[in-house]
């Protein structure tokens, strides 16, 4: 998925990267990265036997997207990982000879299979592997590309990812898409063996007329399409694409029922915007919906080359129903296991613009506060912050006069370096008459993951002096409580040392 980045002149080789992303300040440690090069969408993800299986769109060769591998991961808590060997390498020939993206593992009568959008040229179409019974050795399809065309007479945008399941004996499959002149699109398709497939129809199609430029705008094309029910709704999870550019992820609640699927709603999944984007989900084995989104680097590829590294997991999430219709999201429970210190901050009115935490210091970290906001106030969380003030990260949270609240990420003084993004981040904000505000950010290093009352807005920050931001501080405007506020160190996912490229 994605455009496709070429290899920019006087790139590194893959030499040494792995050495230098271990290096690299900003690289976090208790997120999932590949051992170097590139990373984005998270693929293949399930939980098989116990083990949670997580693919990904990887590059051991640089830090750029171009012809795209496997990676492959495996965890029993999903807070350790260990890398497995690279599941798919692009092929000298055939269809998938310029990568192999985006796609899915489902179970084929005890087969593990895969099916993926191999690339060539500026084709992508459904390829299939079938894999081993411990997953880590994958054989493609002689017969591939499965599809061997979009579907006919329909002017498309693009056409990639994959969504697919069982229902009876049947397979049915969604690839990602795009009607010029209308909007994103999922098309349809059914098999009796993951390899002869009829077309259906779209199953839904939006209207990128309406709202362009908006953070729900839905854009001409529908990246990683998820469908999945959830506590009795069905939920259609799409990336929305433009020519090239990544947008934001987006999802419609409704019914899933036949051929279509009849939306109810659309919601925005993260107010990060591109920075939680191609996210993929599955059921685990404890009855859970785990989902997991790719966070991309908000620097340049320049940077990126030089680090030796690109791309990041965002941490696994729990999504439920929330009582309004909407998706709730959490970070796993999973994770506690990271904890170590904890530092307690005592309950009391929020009476100052600003206080710094001097006992809450780090660039990793877990924040769990527990706030209540009178109308018109506002409350402050700051980390990341440098000695002086100059750099710092503020996550805010406010009530309007009228009751409604909002949720903000203030970047602009995340970095003094010009060539990063620091644009704000900001979206709708759920408040009971009380005001509570449950807040939880997760710091690692420059990924940040913020959940407020089951809202999510993920982004990066790059500030200059990493040794020196780890300031925390927290303070308000107006009528704020500060119920509770715990802070823990977080400990690192991966053992020390460079991983291998190629494991």
């Amino acid at each position: 998925m994605t455009h496709d980045l070429t290899l920019p002149s006087g790139t590194p080789t893959a030499e040494g990267l792995a050495e230098r992303a271990l290096r690299d300040p900003h690289r976090p440690r208790f997120h999932f990265t590949s051992p170097g090069g590139w990373l984005n969408d998270p693929n293949g993800l399930s939980h098989w036997n116990g083990v949670y299986h997580l693919f990904y769109q990887y590059n051991p060769l640089a830090a750029a997207h171009h012809r795209i591998h496997w990676g492959h991961a495996t965890s029993i808590d999903l807070v350790h990982w260990a890398d497995e060997p690279v599941a798919l390498v692009p092929g000298s020939d055939g269809p998938d000879r310029d990568g192999c993206w985006s796609g899915v593992l489902v179970d084929d009568g005890g087969v593990p299979t895969l099916v993926y959008s191999g690339r060539h040229g500026e084709h992508e179409l459904p390829c299939v592997a079938r894999g081993s019974a411990d997953l880590r050795y994958w054989t493609k399809d002689p017969a591939n590309p499965v599809i061997t065309a979009p579907p006919e007479g329909t002017d498309i945008t693009a056409f990639r990812d994959h969504c697919v399941w069982q229902e009876g004996q049947v397979w049915r499959q969604l690839v990602g898409s795009g009607i010029r002149g209308a909007g994103g699109t999922a098309f349809l398709y059914e098999s009796d063996d993951l390899r002869s497939w009829r077309y259906v129809g779209p199953l839904l199609t939006g209207d990128a007329s309406q709202n362009r430029g908006e953070l729900d705008w839905t854009g001409t094309m529908w990246e990683c399409v998820d469908l999945f029910g959830i506590d009795g709704a069905d939920v259609l999870v799409f990336s929305a694409w433009d020519e090239g550019t990544t947008h934001h992820p987006l999802y419609w609640t409704g019914r899933y029922q036949g051929d279509t699927f009849t939306p109810t709603g659309l919601h925005r999944l993260d107010y990060g915007g591109r920075y939680f984007y191609a996210p993929q989900s599955t059921g685990d084995e404890h009855g859970r919906r785990i989902m997991f989104g790719w966070l991309q680097e908000g620097r340049t590829d320049e940077a990126n080359a030089q680090a030796g590294w690109c791309g990041v997991m965002s941490l696994p999430r729990v999504d439920t129903l929330a009582t309004d219709g909407s998706l709730h999201q959490a970070p796993a429970p999973e994770l506690t296991e990271l904890r170590r210190e904890r530092v307690e901050v005592a309950s009391g009115r929020l009476a100052d613009p600003y206080t710094r935490l001097p006992a809450v210091r780090g660039d990793q970290l877990d924040i769990e506060t527990t706030l209540r906001l009178g109308t018109g106030a506002t409350a402050r969380l700051v980390v990341r912050e440098t000695p002086d003030g100059v750099e710092r990260t503020v996550v805010e949270v406010s009530r309007s006069h009228d009751g409604a609240g909002t949720l903000r990420l203030h970047r602009e003084s995340s970095s003094l370096d010009p060539t990063v993004d620091t644009e704000p981040r900001y979206g709708e904000l759920p408040l009971d008459p009380d005001g509570r505000v449950d807040l939880r950010v997760l710091v690692d290093h420059s990924a940040l993951e913020i959940f407020a009352n089951g809202r999510a807005l993920t982004a990066r920050i790059y500030p200059t002096r990493p040794d020196e931001a780890v300031g925390v501080g927290i303070g308000a405007d107006g009528d704020v409580a500060l119920e509770r506020f715990d802070a823990w160190q977080m400990a690192s996912a991966f053992t020390d040392g460079p991983r291998p490229l190629w494991p």
